[in-house]
């Protein structure tokens, strides 16, 4: 499992993650909490090639703001 990053703002009903390094994952790619608990699925990738903002849109019944601060990872 990769790390996506961490939640660093929710905007437009989208989480926006901070990549850790310049290996963003690919669009599609699920989305897992701590707990590996499916939270959605990577939409975008923007910002900076050095070090990446990936968009992250939730599954349904995702709460949003619980997200910000917490770690997610790629799956």
């Amino acid at each position: 499992m990769q790390k996506l990053g961490d939640v660093v703002r929710t905007a437009q009903g989208l989480a926006v993650v901070r990549c850790p390094d310049d290996e963003p994952p690919d669009v599609g790619t699920e989305a897992v909490n701590e707990q590996l608990n499916a939270v959605g699925r990577v939409v975008d990738v923007f910002g900076p090639v050095s070090r990446p903002y990936v968009a992250v849109s939730p599954d349904e019944g995702v709460a949003l703001a619980p997200l910000l601060g917490s770690k997610l990872y790629a799956r």
